[in-house]
């Protein structure tokens, strides 16, 4: 689905008041007018005092914000919708220190929308499954500080499971999964939530990946490191521009919120092909997603 695109400018008139953001993030909830979320009737009154919607049929009290990633938030919606803004233009991201900068919030407040953001952006890329002519799996391991082995079995290092498709020459969408350890039963997991049953599915010789065929057409082949890159060229390529990502922007995270950085490399990655759209598809994204916790 096609999405309008904005610049920087645009996004500063049309949501550089509080009140234009709220009538914004009622649109999205209400796209069809207000529906009362206890009984369903569909007349409101808007009292200006409690900021709040009261039905007209049962008197529920119902803030544009209740419900949504902003539920109970104490920071103005300006600040959220440029946090959003800013997150979304900047394919390499935008870590918390210089979010707080740039919207004048503390530090942990920075984080902590961050957080709240990339919970979105994670839940909109699981409602997919991959598909396509191949998809390449394959994993990889991020962090460890000790110099020493590379690969499975290194020291310090979390294993990731990641997948591509393959549509004709380029990367389709991708799925990443930060796992305890690369086994079967991990891998099946990956697989059941990331990819449509049936799909031919390539990786490497590992044991592990033998559980592939259970339910996908699996092409495997022993794969020496200067033959992985041309097995599986796709999937390296994503590694390596998912570590850069990483590394570049946020200098490194630890194995406890690694997932939720894999979380928003897919979610850019997936739709790079619609950067001067990502503002509004992820205003859409947060404004209809459930309250995330801290």
């Amino acid at each position: 689905m096609q999405t309008a695109e904005i610049s920087l400018l645009e996004w500063q008139k049309r949501y550089g008041a509080e009140k234009a953001c709220a009538a914004a993030l009622a649109q999205y909830r209400w796209p069809d007018g207000f529906y009362c979320p206890k009984c369903g009737h569909d007349a409101s009154y808007y009292l200006t005092k409690r900021k709040v919607y009261q039905c007209a049929k049962c008197r529920h009290h119902t803030s544009v914000t209740a419900g949504t990633l902003f539920h109970s938030t104490n920071l103005p919606l300006v600040k959220w919708f440029w946090a959003i803004y800013l997150v979304a233009s900047d394919k390499g991201g935008i870590s918390a220190m210089r979010l707080s900068k740039q919207i004048d919030v503390s530090w942990n407040t920075a984080w902590s929308m961050l957080k709240k953001i990339r919970a979105a952006m994670a839940h909109r890329d699981s409602i997919y499954r991959l598909f396509s002519e191949l998809v390449e799996l394959d994993d990889a391991f991020v962090g460890g500080k000790k110099p020493g082995k590379r690969g499975r079995g290194a020291g310090g290092k979390k294993p990731v499971l990641v997948a591509v498709e393959k549509r004709g020459k380029i990367a389709g969408f991708v799925s990443m999964k930060a796992v305890e350890t690369i086994s079967g039963e991990e891998i099946k997991k990956f697989l059941s939530r990331s990819i449509l049953q049936g799909q031919q599915v390539r990786t490497d010789a590992f044991p592990a990946m033998n559980v592939v065929g259970e339910e996908h057409k699996h092409e495997k082949k022993v794969t020496p490191p200067e033959e992985a890159a041309t097995w599986l060229p796709l999937v390296h390529m994503v590694i390596g521009n998912m570590k850069t990502f990483i590394n570049g922007t946020f200098h490194g995270v630890t194995h406890k919120y690694l997932q939720e950085y894999l979380d928003e490399f897919c979610y850019r990655f997936n739709r790079r092909f619609w950067e001067p759209e990502l503002p509004f598809r992820l205003l859409n994204a947060c404004a209809n997603h459930a309250p995330a916790p801290c």
